[in-house]
Parts: C-alpha cells; sequence; structure tokens
C-alpha cells in the first residue's frame, strides 16, 4: 500500500469532527501529527505558558481563545504565528474573589492596547473580536482595530473600563460593525451614543448591549430612535435617567426583536404601550425590576402577533389575572418568567391554567 500524502490526509481529518478522534489521528505519526496541526482550524488555550511550544504547529488557525490572563508580547506571538486569524476571543474569566495584591499583579500582565495595535497589523481577516473584562484595553486600542480591520463585524468590550467616547467615534465611522457590546463600560455617555446614532455604523449595527452604562440618559437613549436596523438592545441597569421619555423613542424602532429593560426603575407602562403599538416585530421584553410597570402595560400586548417570551421578575404590580390575560390573547407567547418569591402566592389552578399555553418559569 503506497503511503497517504497530505492532501489526502487533509481530506480524511474534513471527517473528523471529534475532538477526542482528532487528538487520535494525530498520535498515529509524526506525519500524521503535522497534518492535523496543520488543519486545525480553532484553538482554545488553557496554559499561556505553553503558548510558545503549542501554538507554531497550528499556523491556519482561523478562531483563536484563551479566557486566561496574557501579556502584549503573547499576544503578537498569536498574530505573527497565526496571520490568517478571523476569530479571536479573550473575554476573561475571573474569580469571584480575587485578592487586591494578586489583581493588580494581573492587571499588569494584562493585554493592552499595544498587543491589540500589533494584532490587528498582522491579522487582517479578523472579522469578531472578543475583549470582554480585559481591563487594560483602552480608546488607542479600539481605534487601532477600527482604522485596520475593515471586515469587523463582531466587537465586545464589555467592562473594559478604560473605554469611552472617543473609541466611539471610531466605532460610529465604521461601516461593517453590525454587533457591539458595550457593557459596564462607565465612561460611555450620551455623547458617545450620538456617535453611534449619527454615523455609518447606524445603518449596519443589528445587535448593541449598553447594559450597566450608568451615565447614559433619556438624551442619548432618545437618539438611538435612528438606528433603524437594530434588532437587539440592552438598557438593563442603565441607572434613573433613562424614563419613559428614551423609552418612547425607542418605541420607534419599528425593527426590534429583543429588548432588555431590567432595573429601568423610572420606565412605565406608557413605554410598554408605545412599544405594543409599534414594534411589531418585537419576540422578546425583559421588564425584570420595573416598578412603575403595572398590569395595564402588560395587557397593552394582548393581540401582540410576534412576542414569545416575557420576563416579569420583581415586577411586583402585575398580578396573576394580568399574567393569564396576556397569555390567553398572544397566541404566539410561549414562555413567561415570573419572580419565584410570588410563586406560592399564586393559586395551583391559576399556574396550572398558565402552563397549559406557555412555559411557566420562576427564576
Amino acid at each position: 500500500m503506497s503511503k497517504l500524502g497530505d492532501d489526502e490526509l487533509g481530506l480524511i481529518l474534513n471527517w473528523i469532527t471529534d475532538l477526542n478522534n482528532r487528538r487520535s489521528f494525530s498520535e498515529v505519526c509524526k506525519q500524521w501529527l503535522r497534518v492535523e496541526g496543520l488543519n486545525r482550524s480553532s484553538l482554545r488555550l488553557l496554559e499561556p505558558d505553553a503558548l510558545l511550544q503549542v501554538l507554531p504547529r497550528f499556523p491556519n488557525l482561523v478562531t483563536f481563545e484563551t479566557s486566561k490572563f496574557i501579556t502584549d508580547a503573547d499576544l503578537a506571538f498569536v498574530a505573527q504565528t497565526c496571520p490568517k486569524i478571523e476569530v479571536i476571543n479573550l473575554s476573561l474569566k475571573t474569580p469571584r474573589e480575587i485578592s487586591y495584591q494578586f489583581d493588580e499583579v494581573l492587571i499588569f500582565d494584562n493585554v493592552g492596547d499595544e498587543g491589540l495595535c500589533g494584532l490587528a497589523k498582522r491579522c487582517p481577516k479578523l472579522s469578531k473580536v472578543l475583549l470582554r473584562r480585559r481591563k487594560n484595553n483602552g480608546n488607542f486600542g479600539v481605534v487601532s482595530l477600527l482604522n485596520l480591520l475593515h471586515n469587523l463585524t463582531y466587537l465586545d468590550l464589555g467592562f473594559c473600563s478604560l473605554v469611552s467616547d472617543q473609541a466611539l467615534e471610531a466605532i460610529g465611522s465604521a461601516n461593517s460593525i453590525s454587533v457591539l457590546s458595550l457593557q459596564g463600560c462607565s465612561l460611555i455617555t450620551d455623547r458617545g451614543l450620538g456617535f453611534l446614532a449619527n454615523g455609518s455604523s447606524s445603518k449596519t449595527m443589528k445587535r448593541l448591549n449598553l447594559a450597566e452604562c450608568d451615565r447614559i440618559t433619556d438624551f442619548g437613549v432618545s437618539r438611538l430612535e435612528q438606528m433603524c436596523c437594530l434588532v437587539e438592545l440592552n438598557l438593563a441597569e442603565c441607572g434613573p435617567k433613562v424614563t419613559d421619555i428614551g423609552g418612547l423613542s425607542i418605541a420607534a424602532i419599528q425593527s426590534l426583536k429583543k429588548l432588555n429593560l431590567s432595573w429601568l426603575v423610572n420606565v412605565s407602562d406608557h413605554t410598554l404601550v408605545a412599544l405594543a403599538d409599534n414594534c411589531l416585530n418585537l419576540e422578546m421584553i425583559d421588564l425584570t425590576g420595573c416598578d412603575l410597570v403595572t398590569g395595564a402595560g402588560i395587557r397593552a400586548f394582548a393581540g401582540h402577533m410576534c412576542l414569545e417570551a416575557l420576563v416579569l421578575r420583581s415586577c411586583f404590580n402585575v398580578s396573576d389575572s394580568d399574567v393569564v390575560h396576556i397569555v390567553l390573547r398572544c397566541q404566539f407567547l410561549k414562555s413567561v418568567v415570573l419572580d419565584k418569591g410570588l410563586r406560592i402566592w399564586m393559586l395551583p389552578q391559576t399556574q396550572e391554567s398558565i402552563s397549559r399555553f406557555v412555559e411557566l418559569v420562576w427564576a
């Protein structure tokens, strides 16, 4: 039997998707090990100390992921070794409890703007970048990404506390971004939202996460009305300065399918009535902790032709009769989430009646 060439082995590998089976494949001999490395398209790095030894075997990676702390030098090595990368996920998963001293050391060792700039220069095909909780990343790094990566469609900057309106000015000028997360970016203000709403990105943005951006107000939120392609918007915990004034403007975005208004304590039934009347494509709305929302606002969705999921945790002005009303009159409704603390107060027969039509979730 003649020896299989690299091309034939590569074709065989295309049929092997299970990671354990690919590992077994690579252990047959040195040739098979080399071919498996050349044909690997994704890698999740669990041990950063092994980066220099491991990565050269995978020069054709398209996706690279690590949730560990890495340095600018590490990222430069990734970019130099794997220039074909299209997706990079560096979102950091930190322990719930971490000592102050340890945290300070990690901040200095963590990848920052210099690393991002080098990455953008060497990996021009990048289209998806996730930097969640990488606290050394600021405006300069984000601007570098936007200036150098013309195919960038997905950008997660969640909890990057150095990111401010300056970065949003560059993002707003981009004409490729469709998904943007700014959750927990506490320096973002109404001015930054203006850049998003008035720039080229307003015509491409489909998903926008502004949760916990607590410096924004009705003035900035109202400008989002110009983002006519927006399908998903998260305004959870944006603070008391977002009221029905901003809510009514959001209701003018008729393309919306998913909307999170959790813990907006000054949003009331007026916003819900406007959403029910104007957002005819709305499939999910989260009203957790909206103190001013009552049964009248919920009942406004009766007869809505698209609503599938309704989250009402900590909505203590909504009664069980209001829930029954909306369940019976929303034919496409699939699930309702209620506060678990209210479970003992709802009659078993009422729970059973609701559960006949939708999934009743207690959370």
